[in-house]
């Protein structure tokens, strides 16, 4: 009964405003067949002031101030028109927290400070008290009080609001961020996905074209170049499927998954572009030690593309060298060839993410990367990417 009363008032604003005045109503007619020698029929003078008191109250929340002054001033003629007869000026006391806890608190203080000093003059005049006397002063307490207990409930509605706000603006924050994150994910996927394509498609296609040169004049030579270009094939395929394993969702069946290729597979990779008519070196100075992993893979990515993109563009007859040396506090990574020295204006014209993904890997790290014609021709690549201090860090 209570809830669907409480849902009834909640979805009707002017029922809720004159909910409080109707009980009010109901409170004096009991109290005015009340008397000294027993209960008697209800007195029409008392419930008829009180109803023209309590009548404004149905619009309390829509105009507060105006409310508070017609229930101040009927409650002040009955005062005038009855001396001497009691009132409690319940109509007042819902005028004035209404208005306290709509109003901003200086208004609102200003003017019930007002309608309460009236109030309590025109009790005292009507009682021929002073306006210091118990009860006068009493009714005033009351009047304050209601105006105290509206600003606090004004005071607590805007602290649930601003709690309320921040808790929104806490979980745009959160959506942002979640956004974000996914952003960043998309385009290291896609990186990852480009520096693969690119592999192994390349070697693919020179090793077809060394196929094809070789299937009328060699036909063992020929069939080598055919098993190479499946084992590329197969290689492309299980990287492509370890990459896009990651967008799984927990709830997919799983997979094995290619384990992610470290500084330690460099020579392997030498050697699948060795058989697409690229001679790779590789070297290592410093002492060696173990890198994060992310960092060993970044270090590999970097590599592939550079190998990649001279296999592209180096032209025929050319020879590439990568060269890993590994001071205090970076692993310098360099990839140099001897090809025709093609600008890397013109590669990133021609590919467009290869030169920017690698910068990306470099610079996800605190590293930096450079590219460019090398000194005595060809073409060269430079990542330093940092080390961990403590060599237990990395693994």
């Amino acid at each position: 009964m209570i809830t669907t009363v409480r849902d009834y008032l909640a979805a009707h604003r002017r029922a809720k405003d004159a909910f409080p005045g109707a009980l009010l109503l109901v409170v004096s007619v009991f109290a005015s067949m009340a008397g000294p020698s027993g209960w008697h029929g209800p007195r029409a003078a008392p419930v008829l002031w009180t109803a023209a008191a309590c009548a404004p109250l149905v619009w309390r929340s829509r105009a507060p101030v105006l409310v508070t002054v017609a229930v101040a001033s009927v409650e002040v003629v009955h005062l005038a028109s009855a001396p001497g007869q009691p009132l409690v000026p319940g109509a007042s006391l819902i005028a004035l927290y209404t208005l306290a806890s709509r109003l901003p608190r200086r208004r609102a203080w200003v003017i019930g400070l007002v309608v309460t000093v009236a109030l309590t003059v025109a009790l005292a005049a009507s009682r021929s008290d002073e306006v210091f006397a118990a009860g006068t002063l009493a009714s005033f307490d009351l009047l304050v009080l209601s105006v105290a207990l509206g600003d606090l409930t004004r005071s607590r509605r805007a602290h649930l609001a601003a709690l309320s706000k921040r808790a929104e603006q806490a979980e745009r924050t959160r959506d942002d961020e979640a956004a974000r994150r996914v952003t960043a994910e998309r385009v290291r996927i896609a990186r990852d996905l480009h520096d693969v394509v690119a592999h192994h498609i390349t070697l693919v296609n020179a090793q077809a074209g060394v196929a094809q040169h070789l299937v009328r004049t060699d036909a063992e030579a020929a069939y080598q170049a055919l098993g190479q270009l499946k084992d590329n094939s197969r290689a492309a395929l299980d990287e492509l499927r370890a990459t896009v394993g990651l967008l799984r969702q927990d709830d997919d069946v799983s997979e094995p998954r290619t384990p992610a290729p470290t500084l330690a597979d460099l020579d392997d990779l030498a050697a699948s572009f060795v058989h697409t008519g690229l001679p790779v070196q590789v070297t290592i100075t410093g002492a060696l030690r173990p890198a994060y992993p992310s960092i060993e893979l970044a270090a590999y990515r970097i590599t592939q593309e550079a190998l990649t993109n001279t296999a592209k563009h180096a032209g025929p007859g050319a020879t590439a060298r990568v060269h890993l040396d590994y001071g205090d506090t970076a692993l310098r990574v360099e990839i140099t060839d001897t090809g025709n020295g093609v600008r890397a204006a013109d590669m990133a014209a021609t590919d467009g993410h290869g030169l920017i993904g690698m910068r990306e890997r470099a610079a996800a790290f605190g590293g930096t990367l450079t590219a460019g014609p090398g000194r005595g021709g060809g073409f060269r690549v430079v990542a330093e990417l940092p080390l961990p201090q403590d060599p237990g860090d990395a693994r």
